[in-house]
């Protein structure tokens, strides 16, 4: 039926390897605005989260009104992705133990605003001595675009079945993208959703939302056979 028998392995980048809120926490504060605290910023509805809650949104509105200061805006956010914002704790060693797997095939897929979202992670990665050429595909998104299409197309580009592929994200969205193409799916609560919402709101199984990018990257290396560098600091956990 699959001509091939490697795994398959999609990230999404920000906010499960990436540091998103940091990143953008600095860029809001490099023009006096103010995105709030992780923990309130998770609980927004996606239409709100980069306006702020109640006591940031109308400074935040006024600072993002005009054309050219959204532009001013992205130019900044995209210096910050370049030369400051980092990968979560542990996921460097998660994504060199990836590429060096013979036998699987890893990607990553992102809706990152930044300018030329490909040159930024290239700088972004690069910063933690990851090759991105190393990677078997890096797909920029388009604002408006699901991820299921994405996922299943790099599930058939290499032919593989899809109890073979795993995809890693942080918010629902990335859930019933992964479960829509087949591919079992692993959710980070320390990005854009916390792990009340994901649970809770959504019912997401509690057995497959990591804590911890250390979590989310052992329970993979795990499902891959793989040894995680970091495996010995992460606690076991039931679920």
């Amino acid at each position: 039926m699959f001509a091939s028998r490697e795994k398959l392995v999609v990230c999404d980048v920000d906010g499960t390897l990436v540091d998103a809120f940091g990143a953008v926490e600095i860029a809001f504060s490099r023009h006096e605005m103010d995105i709030g605290d992780l923990e309130r910023f998770q609980k927004r509805r996606k239409l709100l989260k980069y306006l702020g809650g109640l006591r940031e949104f109308p400074k935040n509105l006024r600072r993002q009104f005009g054309k050219q200061q959204r532009k001013q805006l992205i130019q900044t956010l995209t210096e910050v992705y370049r030369q400051e914002a980092r990968l979560y704790p542990g996921i460097a060693a998660l994504l060199r133990v990836l590429i060096a797997a013979p036998d699987v095939r890893v990607g990553i897929v992102t809706r990152n605003i930044t300018r030329e979202p490909a040159e930024t992670l290239r700088h972004l990665l690069r910063r933690h001595d990851i090759d991105i050429d190393a990677l078997d595909f890096v797909t920029c998104i388009p604002l408006g675009e699901e991820k299921l299409v994405q996922f299943r197309t790099a599930r058939r580009l290499f032919d593989i079945n899809p109890a073979r592929a795993y995809a890693c994200g942080d918010e629902y969205r990335d859930y019933v993208a992964a479960t829509g193409a087949g591919m079992h799916a692993l959710i980070a609560s320390y990005g854009f959703e916390d792990h009340g919402r994901l649970r809770d709101t959504y019912n997401i199984p509690e057995e497959i939302i990591a804590r911890t990018p250390a979590e989310l990257a052992a329970r993979l290396c795990h499902a891959l056979d793989l040894d995680y560098p970091g495996e010995l600091s992460v606690p076991t956990t039931d679920g």
